[in-house]
């Protein structure tokens, strides 16, 4: 990851300084007189007028010392928010890596403080993100970013410095999901889940492992019959963040971990399997953000709870017609084995409920239906409790991670009526079926209040988007931070 500091003085002047500029005004372009002039110049010249977006880079010709300038247009003064800043900071990832730029320092406004130097920060660490694990001829790639620098105002170097580290274990979390995601499925395995799982037991954080044998004695019918046609065994993960003192809430928060799904004997098209390997994107989420509780201590007790197999069409796999039983009693009749997070989902939910928590958050790439209605860059939401979704629309909005929120339709309840069982999986036709399946779920929650993300678009990028670039190609660690964020505001 990049090496960052925050200084408030300089040694020496660095090969190329990064500037924030405004529209329609000088803005943030402190350079001193001569210099100055001869970069609006050259950034004008350019079409550069501040407008949010924009990115121009200019070479000074001995006015300063600098090899290279690079200003990030922030659009009216007056407009700039955290998400702004995120996304200018993503720009200046891929600028770096278009000019072969390493090292680079920004001359930061004062009245930018806290939050603005995180999400500054997390822009440019997810923006210069690359996942090379299958890469052999890198020599010659351009590396972007190495070591940036933060010069601040000295009355702001003390609390510069701590946003700064809170924004680079926020990244932590985001790029161990995002390398889960990126994983080949035959390396990233429900085992692989597990073992990721272990090396966070430190402190205070507690880690139970379940897998077949335990499975088949809590009564786990949704994952050992998704699991049936795999020959990886199965695992429910259940991590555990207790703080020092008495925490003030308890949450669990509750991952689908399909590393690699196929559809089952509902088989996908060829085409539509070449990315389920981010099935797993909600598992691992989690996994992202345990694996930073220790350091940034939420005052709050957190479960961690994972679904984790694969779903294939084995001769021994379970069939349309079959009839599951969950971890809280309910049957449910198969229809399409191809809905089969829902029934994992079944028991980790169930689990989730006997810990007794104040409330549960699940994120899961449930439908695709989701990412018809929302598309790549929205999840869907669902809540059986108000209050509960309007702290996960808090977090989720300070950290740029899109929600729209659906209606768990009453009504719409009897398409999930089942003739032979108490519920089946799948609905009665093609609509609502992002509904359906919050509805599904909402089966096994009891009165506990509950957040449902849909993350089936946002998860994983097929493409990349120009206006959000600090968001790459694959796997993008979707609801690490907002988490966090989520668990920090409860403290």
């Amino acid at each position: 990851m990049i090496q960052f500091s925050a200084v408030s003085s300089l040694s020496q002047t660095p090969k190329t300084w990064v500037f924030l500029a405004c529209e329609k005004e000088d803005g943030f372009l402190n350079f001193p007189g001569k210099a100055g002039v001869e970069i609006r110049k050259v950034i004008e010249e350019e079409g550069f007028s501040g407008k949010e977006g924009q990115a121009a880079v200019a070479h000074p010709k001995g006015a300063i010392k600098a090899e290279k300038v690079i200003v990030l247009g922030v659009g009216t003064k007056t407009e700039v928010t955290v998400e702004t800043l995120r996304r200018a900071s993503g720009r200046l990832a891929r600028k770096a890596r278009e000019f072969r730029v390493e090292e680079a320092l920004i001359e930061w406004p004062r009245q930018f403080k806290g939050e603005q130097i995180k999400a500054f920060v997390e822009g440019l660490i997810l923006g210069s993100y690359q996942y090379t694990r299958y890469k052999t001829q890198l020599k010659d790639a351009s590396k972007g970013i190495q070591k940036f620098i933060l010069k601040v105002p000295l009355d702001q170097l003390s609390s510069s410095k701590a946003s700064l580290k809170i924004a680079e274990s926020y990244c932590e979390g985001v790029l161990l999901a995002r390398d889960l995601i990126n994983g080949a499925p035959s390396d990233i395995t429900p085992r692989v889940l597990a073992d990721t799982a272990r090396k966070m037991v430190k402190g205070p954080v507690r880690l139970k492992l379940y897998s077949t044998k335990e499975l088949k004695r809590m009564g786990a019918g949704g994952i050992l019959g998704v699991n049936i046609g795999s020959a990886l065994e199965p695992y429910l993960i259940h991590l555990h963040y207790k703080p020092a003192g008495k925490p003030k809430k308890s949450i669990a928060i509750v991952g689908k971990g399909i590393t690699f799904d196929s559809g089952g004997l509902s088989l996908k098209p060829a085409g539509s399997m070449e990315t389920m390997k981010m099935d797993m994107s909600g598992a691992a989420a989690v996994l992202g953000v345990f694996s930073q509780l220790a350091k940034l201590k939420p005052n709050v007790e957190v479960h961690g709870i994972i679904a984790t197999t694969e779903n294939m069409p084995g001769g021994r796999a379970y069939k349309p017609g079959d009839v599951l039983k969950a971890m809280n009693g309910k049957t449910m009749e198969v229809l399409n084995t191809d809905a089969e997070g829902r029934l994992v989902l079944s028991d980790a939910l169930s689990y989730a409920v006997k810990q007794k928590v104040d409330g549960i958050v699940d994120m899961a790439t449930l439908t695709g239906a989701c990412v018809i209605a929302l598309g790549s860059l929205i999840s869907g939401a669902m809540s059986n409790d108000p209050k509960l979704m309007d702290k996960v629309k808090e977090a989720t909005e300070a950290e740029g991670e899109s929600i729209w929120e659906l209606p768990l339709v009453k009504e719409y309840r009897d398409d999930i009526k089942s003739k032979v069982a108490d519920i089946k999986n799948i609905g009665g036709g093609r609509e609502a079926g992002t509904i359906i399946g919050g509805l599904f779920l909402q089966e096994f929650v009891g009165d506990t209040p509950w957040v449902h993300l849909d993350i089936a678009g946002p998860a994983y990028l097929e493409r990349e988007y120009p206006a959000v670039p600090y968001l790459t190609f694959g796997g993008t660690g979707l609801m690490v931070r907002s988490l966090l964020t989520l668990l920090r505001n409860q403290s």
